[in-house]
């Protein structure tokens, strides 16, 4: 049975509750579909000044929109386009302090001003991205880097 937690330690702390959480909700589900709409629920609550938390998944050449939590959002977004084209791209973690700094930034929500994407694999072949976007710049830091990718690292193991 999950129990959402109140946060109240540091933010380490936190991440590492929310990594568990993340693992007490998925480990016995088979159903990818319904582990990543509980994942983008997860961190959409638990983080503050989100304004979008999902995921894109990889399809015949491109990212296609998959669970997530947030305003209606761009349902395809073309191989190395926009943040989530770029990190799929370099085949890297891409935090982005202004969008609007951002070459070919693709503008799905006008109020995003910062963005972290995290490339996602299964078994060495790419499988999609976790997108998270502020409408603060300069949001995500490295810490929030580091705990998201053990996020996504864990969800590996179960899509």
């Amino acid at each position: 049975m999950f129990h959402v937690v109140n946060y109240t330690g540091s933010r380490e702390e936190n991440y590492q509750l929310v990594l568990k959480q993340l693992k007490a909700l998925i480990e016995d589900e088979k159903d990818t579909i319904a582990n990543l709409s509980n994942a983008s629920a997860l961190l959409n609550q638990f983080l503050d000044d989100v304004n979008w938390v999902g995921f894109y998944l990889w399809k015949e050449g491109e990212l296609v929109l998959g669970p997530f939590q947030g305003l209606p959002a761009c349902v395809r977004i073309p191989y190395g386009k926009g943040v989530c084209g770029a990190a799929i791209k370099e085949e890297k973690t891409m935090r982005v302090a202004d969008v609007h700094q951002f070459p070919g930034h693709i503008a799905c929500d006008a109020a995003t001003q910062s963005e972290i994407v995290i490339p996602i694999y299964r078994e060495n072949q790419l499988y999609g991205v976790l997108d998270i976007d502020s409408p603060v710049k300069s949001r995500f830091d490295e810490l929030d880097q580091t705990y998201l990718e053990q996020f996504v690292s864990i969800l590996e193991h179960y899509i």
